[in-house]
């Protein structure tokens, strides 16, 4: 099982309605199948996550953030890991904003 404590990731790829980029920093933690995050960094001023992972690590959860134009964002994701050559983690993640126009896309975030 993947533990994600401890770790960090930087966006690799995000569609174009997302507001995470490259210069978007996420500390994850878990204790047992909780697993939680801040992030922030580019357009986020401050965010959180809040999900549950299971026993093959992928991770659902739902995320909101402070955007750096005053926008209360929130949405939900489902986070599908992939374990690369050099033992870190890509998560490859589809999401749908709950606030705002309700859009989805899909990103990438890789651990640094």
């Amino acid at each position: 099982m993947i533990n994600y404590n401890g770790r960090r990731f930087r966006t690799a790829v995000n569609t174009e309605n997302g507001e995470v980029s490259n210069e978007t920093i996420f500390n994850y933690y878990q204790q047992n199948s909780e697993v939680w995050a801040d992030y922030s960094g580019g357009s986020v001023l401050r965010g959180s996550i809040i999900g549950k992972v299971n026993e093959e690590g992928v991770i659902d959860m739902v995320y909101h953030h402070l955007s750096n134009t005053g926008e209360l964002r929130a949405g939900k994701c489902h986070s599908v890991p992939e374990v690369m050559n050099d033992g870190k983690i890509r998560l490859h993640e589809t999401w749908q904003w709950t606030s705002g126009d309700g859009s989805s896309g899909q990103s990438i975030i890789e651990e640094i």
